[in-house]
């Protein structure tokens, strides 16, 4: 049988104890125009009512105040067994309304050692009425009368023991689906919250390897290009030509990162392009800041996500070059190994403490990489130049990956 929970078994409980009680109304009152109409005039039978009558007075104000401060289950409890046994004693026919009334010491007794507890007192008052009423023991009485009492009693206690162990059945499951569903809850706030930070910090990332990163070299440009405006007109058109062309560059990137959608655009490599797209990354850095560029790029085909990763690797590079470096060359060497694909890029400059840097830069790509698998290696002192080997694992190409560089 399966343990009902929740408002199903709230509502079958319910709906059961609506029954009940119906059935019980009904038999106290042929219960009364019985002992009424039926019965000799005497005060026995008005004995017999006045229990009666106690007995649906208690059961009423349980049924309508089921907190009431006087008439407790458990009071009422008591007032049934004394109302059987003086039943049995007065008139003998208490069998019914005590069958009747058996469901109440489960339903009302709280505790299965209570619900036996009032069954046993219930059982040895009507037994204890009946011996009197018979004036003793008799053959009669053990053969009719105390076997059937014990065996309804065995009965009820049997279904009153089950029912109370699929009632705390289903409060215990009750007890842990209501555990499990809060546990769920807060499991998917955790989710959402570590979600809404998780794209924060990839938001985070791209807007400081893209767009901050082309306002930085908007500012170096325009800085020069001011300077050479009376000196080198050339050189100053050439700086404003990258200025705009950069500012296209951060245009097109702040598009795509507002965007829903995020296909191949100016900032994404094209599938097989990584090779030439970091060609022309380097050919504009060479050209924007004057520094000699040796470039070694092997052509190598792999996914999107590691072409972004390698060309966001060395933007990150050259802008940590451009800013802090003050080296006069940049050495990048892109070459597919066993285990997969390494970017390397050096520079001649005034190095630094790899441990003493907390900028967001070098964290950023070591995260990215990590993402992929790969690991981010800096080997730099000062005065010695900087060293960055980015590392990704790769699967074999698939055919037609692999794009001739231009």
């Amino acid at each position: 049988m399966t343990a009902l929970t929740g408002p199903t078994a709230d509502a079958f409980w319910a709906t059961s104890l609506r029954r009940w009680n119906a059935v019980c109304w009904v038999l106290f009152a042929l219960m009364a125009v019985g002992l009424v109409a039926m019965d000799r005039p005497g005060g026995s039978r008005y004995a017999a009512l006045a229990l009666l009558g106690g007995v649906v007075l208690c059961y009423a104000v349980l049924h309508r105040f089921p907190d009431h401060p006087v008439v407790r289950p458990h009071g009422y409890l008591s007032v049934l067994v004394v109302a059987l046994g003086g039943l049995a004693y007065l008139r003998g026919n208490y069998a019914a309304l005590f069958m009747v009334t058996l469901p109440h010491y489960w339903m009302f007794g709280r505790t299965p050692r209570a619900s036996m507890t009032f069954l046993g007192l219930a059982t040895a008052g009507t037994l204890t009425g009946s011996v009197l009423r018979q004036d003793g023991w008799s053959v009669e009485f053990f053969s009719e009368t105390l076997v059937s009492t014990l065996i309804v009693v065995a009965v009820g206690v049997l279904i009153g023991l089950w029912a109370h162990s699929v009632v705390a059945q289903s409060e215990e499951r009750a007890r842990l689906i209501d555990e499990l569903e809060r546990t769920q809850a807060q499991l998917s706030e955790a989710h959402q919250r570590q979600g809404a930070a998780d794209e924060r910090e990839r938001m985070a990332r791209e807007i400081h390897d893209t767009l901050a990163q082309g306002f930085a070299s908007i500012i170096v440009l325009a800085e020069a290009a001011r300077a050479g405006l009376d000196s080198d007109t050339a050189r100053s058109a050439q700086q404003l030509w990258s200025i705009e062309s950069t500012a296209r560059d951060n245009l097109a990137e702040a598009r795509e990162l507002v965007g829903s959608v995020r296909g191949p655009g100016p900032g994404q490599v094209a599938a097989g392009s990584v090779a030439r797209t970091l060609r022309r990354t380097l050919d504009r850095f060479a050209e924007d800041t004057g520094l000699i560029v040796h470039a070694d790029l092997e052509d190598l085909g792999c996914d999107q996500q590691t072409r972004i990763a390698l060309l966001r690797c060395t933007q990150e590079s050259l802008a940590n070059v451009r800013k802090h470096a003050r080296a006069s060359t940049v050495g990048v060497v892109l070459t597919r190994q066993a285990y997969g694909v390494e970017l390397e890029i050096t520079d001649d400059g005034t190095g630094f403490v790899v441990g003493e840097s907390a900028g967001f830069g070098l964290d950023g790509m070591r995260k990215r990489l990590a993402e992929l698998g790969g690991r981010l290696t800096v080997t730099s002192s000062l005065g010695d130049g900087t060293r960055v080997l980015a590392s990704i694992p790769l699967a074999s190409p698939a055919p037609g990956e692999s794009g001739a560089e231009a």
